[in-house]
């Protein structure tokens, strides 16, 4: 039984998204490996306090990661 765990900024994904999201990791699951696996597939998504989550020795939140992916 595969258990895929996404950790993510709390309140960084809607719960449209994240229905969204535990959908096609199933589907990439079942299409790697076999369709049989999609029904024992577990997506679990994390939410990570702002602060609880560093990056090269800083602690960072949604706000900096945000900051980073609008400058690309």
């Amino acid at each position: 039984m595969p258990l895929i765990t996404v950790k993510v900024f709390k309140e960084e994904l809607s719960a449209a998204q994240s229905t969204d999201l535990i959908g096609k990791i199933t589907d990439a699951v079942a299409q790697v490996t076999s369709d049989k696996l999609r029904e024992v597939t577990w997506v679990v998504i994390e939410e990570i306090n702002d602060g609880h989550w560093g990056v090269g020795g800083n602690p960072i939140g949604l706000e900096d990661v945000n900051k980073i992916t609008s400058a690309s």
